[in-house]
């Protein structure tokens, strides 16, 4: 299963892509979707949203996973955040991709084992999980830590989901019993 992980971002958005193969993890690719500092906020979201389709297209993902946006100090930075994740996520969903989202404490919890990790630990780690040379760039390995966050997170979530119709069925059936 071929999962993309997105840590967005208005200025650079990383996105990373795995294969998950039972319990073993495989790096595919990782980059980052560069729009700049400059120019109206329309077509920054469109470098967005058209990055992150063309990365879906060249991958053929399975399922995708993004960063939820945290608040910020200053309001308008996470207006300017949500925005650029809008754009991520219409992206992924219009190529009818499942999208999971994890908090950053939650990616840190997964990749690291602390929710608190600094961002050089989360690099080092993703390096070392995924067998890499070095360390890619912190956007990067941020969406690495996604797509390895979801890895981990998928098979319970697929159990959960096959519990669920089980559950409803039990609540129908006690219903009638009373």
């Amino acid at each position: 299963m071929i999962i993309l992980g997105i840590d967005p971002g208005l200025r650079t958005t990383g996105f990373g892509v795995i294969e998950k193969h039972g319990s073993k993890l495989r790096y595919i690719a990782s980059g980052t979707i560069k729009t700049g500092t400059e120019g109206a906020l329309p077509p920054r979201l469109k470098v967005i949203l058209n990055g992150v389709g063309e990365i879906v297209a060249a991958y053929q993902p399975a399922c995708a996973a993004i960063e939820k946006v945290f608040v910020n100090v200053n309001p308008q930075s996470t207006l300017l955040l949500g925005q650029a994740r809008g754009a991520a996520i219409t992206a992924l969903v219009g190529a009818d991709l499942d999208v999971a989202e994890y908090t950053a404490v939650q990616v840190k919890q997964a990749v690291v084992g602390t929710g608190k990790a600094a961002k050089a630990q989360v690099q080092d780690m993703v390096s070392r999980l995924l067998k890499l040379p070095g360390l890619p760039g912190t956007d990067a390995a941020d969406a690495l830590g996604v797509a390895i966050c979801h890895a981990h997170s998928i098979d319970t979530l697929s159990m959960i989901g096959a519990l669920a119709p089980t559950t409803a069925t039990l609540r129908m059936k006690r219903s009638r019993l009373v």
